[in-house]
């Protein structure tokens, strides 16, 4: 695991000496918030282990607040914990606990509005309503952060990681689960989500909107209730993601609504109702990804154009590609499916027979849901065989002219 050192930028006006930083120590029946108010900019407060019975705690100066092995900071579900109101703050080593739920107002273990670097790394949280929840703010690290709530419903529950108008922001190596949403992002800028482990969430592992230039690498996605939302944005990269096990009539592990100019490469889909359910969008690469054992790999519904898929592995998916309409205006290139049945007789890798990979069943399938039982019959292959021969329902366009005869590697 990646190491975060703690950091903190503090701003003097213009001096002829050296500012001397103290060190503050909270220990027994010591208070927080008392220590904040008698720290200088600059200072560092050391939490001794213990427990601490404290909420509404204001951190306006520039400090650096460490705990001494994961001290206790219990709110006793009577508020927020830390709320964050000064440029420079980090905030490392504590577990803070039982937070105030509400149905009207987003209490939090750890709120910032309107700062610049800052650093939340190395807490435990549990028990939150909102974990970390961040606001107007940029020029932030949220790194190796533990977040495990006990989220049931949806009314009744926050988000781990919650961003709202932040740029340049890095949100790495953090582990949560039972959230509403793992992380959500709505408009966030220039920022990165990597090797985080969003898990058993009970809607999204992450939910983001109206977020654009970000990147999004090495993250698991893992049992969430509807997978990964990613929506009205744009210059969005996703490289390297597991998008796993997400099941249901209204799961899917990546879904896409009016996303343009995107990179969706080297992403594994295992296992979900949908790896991909893309609607409205348009100028993605899709480039080695595999998809594998999902019901749909993916699925275009209206509005999809410009998008390319080229050497992607589509391996025993029930369905490889779904569409709603009889219009393609995608690219799909040196794919390999497994179910292509074609050859190779010049022995170049790459097949000598074109592959048409939407099936007149998923159409079907698409209209009405309650045919799917029919999956493994005769029936199905009668169907899909006439349809291959004289296309009337799928694109007659929608070929990979170069299938290839061996996955990508």
């Amino acid at each position: 695991m990646i190491q975060y050192k703690i950091f903190f930028v503090l701003i003097l006006s213009i001096s002829y000496y050296t500012p001397i930083f103290s060190q503050i120590y909270v220990e027994g029946s010591g208070s927080i918030q008392e220590a904040i108010d008698s720290a200088n900019p600059g200072d560092t407060i050391f939490v001794k282990k213990g427990i601490y019975y404290e909420s509404n705690i204001i951190v306006n100066k520039a400090v650096a607040i460490i705990g001494d092995d994961h001290p206790v900071v219990d709110a006793q579900e009577k508020g927020f914990i830390f709320e964050i109101t000064s440029d420079s703050v980090t905030i490392s080593g504590l577990k803070i606990i039982n937070v105030a739920k509400s149905y009207t107002k987003d209490f939090s273990a750890i709120h910032a509005y309107n700062v610049k670097h800052f650093a939340i790394i190395n807490n435990i949280f549990e028990n939150p309503f909102f974990a970390i929840h961040i606001e107007r703010s940029k020029w932030g690290v949220i790194a190796n952060n533990t977040i495990i709530g006990n989220a049931v419903e949806e009314a009744s529950s926050g988000n781990g990681i919650h961003m709202w108008h932040t740029s340049r922001i890095e949100v790495n190596d953090n582990r949560i689960e039972h959230m509403r949403d793992g992380i959500y992002f709505e408009f966030v800028k220039h920022s990165s989500v990597k090797r985080n482990k969003s898990k058993h969430n009970i809607r999204y592992g992450l939910h983001f909107m109206f977020s654009n230039d970000d990147v999004y690498e090495g993250n698991l996605f893992e049992k969430n209730g509807a997978g990964v939302a990613v929506m009205f944005s744009k210059k969005i990269i996703m490289r390297k993601n597991i998008f796993k096990l997400n099941w249901g009539t209204a799961s899917y592990g990546l879904l896409l609504k009016e996303i343009y100019d995107a990179d969706i490469i080297e992403n594994t889909f295992e296992q979900n109702t949908i790896g991909v359910n893309a609607e409205g969008s348009n100028r993605i690469m899709y480039e080695r990804n595999n998809f594998n054992n999902n019901g749909w790999a993916i699925k275009f519904l209206g509005g999809c154009y410009g998008n390319k898929l080229h050497q992607n592995n589509f391996m025993n998916n029930a369905f490889d590609i779904s569409y709603n309409g009889r219009i393609n205006g995608n690219v799909f290139d040196k794919n390999y499916w497994s179910e292509y049945a074609g050859y190779d007789l010049d022995r170049d890798g790459v097949g000598d027979v074109p592959y048409r990979p939407v099936k007149l069943f998923s159409y079907i399938v698409n209209r009405t849901p309650e045919t799917i039982v029919l999956l493994r019959s005769l029936f199905v292959d009668i169907i899909n065989y006439s349809e291959k021969v004289s296309p009337i329902f799928t694109p007659d366009n929608l070929k990979d002219f170069h299938p290839l005869m061996k996955p990508v590697k």
